[in-house]
């Protein structure tokens, strides 16, 4: 599987920068690994992560084949023509890539993983210093270079491309927008897709690390802070007060290495059920639906189509 632009650098496990000599970063192996032994009080789980950090790294030719090895699918690939009345469409993506299917595709409208794309363009240039001309702003070593949150930019909009390509694969019963104006200050949702199982508010992310559910929000390290279930439920509510239509379910979609387990939060008045999936399970949800979803009717699902096409608000 592709690593992951979010996901912690060996150098950054060893707590060094990726400049450092092989010898500094000998020393900073065997620091490391006194820290973090269990023996004196330290992780088994951040102990192993020392003693795989070293082996991507610890070898002269292994690190030269790090350095020089480029994130899989980084660099944007040429969007497709969007369905009727729509602009571009998916793009490639990095994991849970579906297979390419001769039938009609979905009906796709915006430019999955655009907004973030940008974000992190902008971001990498900035954080290069100005002045500074950007051969190649995909570039493995500068990626691994950059702060996590720089990375975590590139890492969403790879997991927002993924996202798409798996919904671009449903059929022509199901029409997605992503990219989607949510209502005040810049806020988004990621896709909308509707389909005969109902209308769902997705959100795309790759944090590099594992996330469970605790207390109806996402934890774990990798998020430092961030609250993303709260940010979704309020852009969906601001989504569906301005157009006057009620999501199914609102789904968070991560890269399988990051869940254990599906997880959901029920119903709670006017919040619909939410779901959080693997990237390998999000076809089955928008294809079935869930445990506690309303599966709405053909004319139901025609009418909300006509309804958001004239109301969605594209962002660029």
């Amino acid at each position: 599987m592709p690593e992951s632009p979010a996901a912690s650098t060996p150098y950054e496990v060893l707590g060094v920068a990726a400049t450092v000599s092989d010898e500094e970063l000998r020393r900073a192996y065997r620091r490391r690994l006194r820290v973090t032994h269990p023996d004196v009080g330290g992780s088994a789980v951040e102990f192993q992560a020392v003693q795989t950090a070293w082996e991507r790294i610890g070898t002269p030719q292994n690190r030269a084949a790090y350095d020089g090895h480029r994130f899989a699918d980084a660099e944007p690939h040429p969007t497709r023509t969007a369905g009727a009345g729509g602009r571009s469409g998916a793009g490639g993506g990095a994991s849970g890539r579906a297979t390419q299917s001769s039938g009609p595709k979905a009906r796709m409208h915006g430019h999955p993983g655009g907004i973030a794309r940008q974000h992190y363009l902008t971001l990498i240039k900035e954080w290069s210093g100005r002045g500074t001309t950007l051969a190649d702003p995909y570039a493995p070593q500068l990626i691994r270079s950059a702060p996590r949150e720089i990375r975590h930019t590139l890492a969403k909009a790879l997991a927002e491309e993924s996202t798409a390509q798996l919904i671009s694969s449903l059929g022509i019963g199901y029409t997605a927008w992503h990219d989607v104006e949510a209502g005040h200050k810049g806020d988004k949702l990621d896709h909308v897709v509707l389909g005969p199982a109902g209308l769902f508010a997705i959100m795309s992310e790759d944090w590099g690390g594992p996330v469970e559910l605790k207390r109806g929000e996402l934890v774990g390290e990798s998020l430092a802070g961030a609250k993303p279930i709260d940010a979704l439920e309020d852009s969906a509510r601001a989504f569906s007060r301005a157009l006057r239509v009620k999501f199914t379910a609102l789904i968070v979609v991560l890269p399988d290495a990051a869940l254990n387990d599906v997880y959901t939060l029920p119903a709670r008045g006017r919040r619909p059920i939410l779901v959080v999936v693997p990237r390998s399970r999000l076809v089955g949800v928008l294809r079935e639906g869930m445990l506690g979803m309303s599966r709405g009717s053909f004319e139901k699902v025609f009418e909300l189509r006509s309804t958001l096409q004239n109301g969605i608000r594209l962002l660029d």
